[in-house]
């Protein structure tokens, strides 16, 4: 079993900052993926950005060039930082962790991850 807790969230205004952090616990070690999910009112959660064990990393279109998803091993954390925030970026955000190997085309895919935290709410002001 694997615990992921959230952290970070709150309100800021458009063009600022937010970094976002994931903790987790258990067997950790058994995780190959974690990901960045956001789910705003009324629309589906989507995927935001995976890191796997290597460090390899993908990103939605969306944030691309204003997200950085980055971890520490050491700690077992998970970052988000989040620059140049838009109105559109405001959602609850969910931290996910996979055990499972995820073909690089999947890894935004909420499926395909099987742990999931509370979520942190994100809201950004124009």
């Amino acid at each position: 079993q694997v615990q992921v807790v959230e952290s970070g969230g709150g309100s800021v205004q458009a063009g600022g900052s937010l970094r976002l952090s994931c903790a987790a616990s258990g067997y950790t070690v058994s995780i190959h993926c974690m990901g960045w999910f956001r789910q705003a009112p009324g629309k589906e959660r989507e995927g935001v950005a995976s890191i796997d064990s290597n460090s390899n990393t993908r990103y939605a279109d969306s944030v691309k060039g204003r997200f950085t998803i980055s971890q520490d091993n050491a700690k077992n954390t998970l970052y988000l930082q989040m620059n140049s925030l838009k109105p559109e970026d405001t959602a609850m955000y969910y931290c996910a962790a996979s055990q499972y190997r995820i073909s690089w085309w999947a890894r935004l895919q909420r499926t395909f991850y099987n742990y999931w935290g509370q979520g942190t709410q994100v809201t950004v002001s124009s």
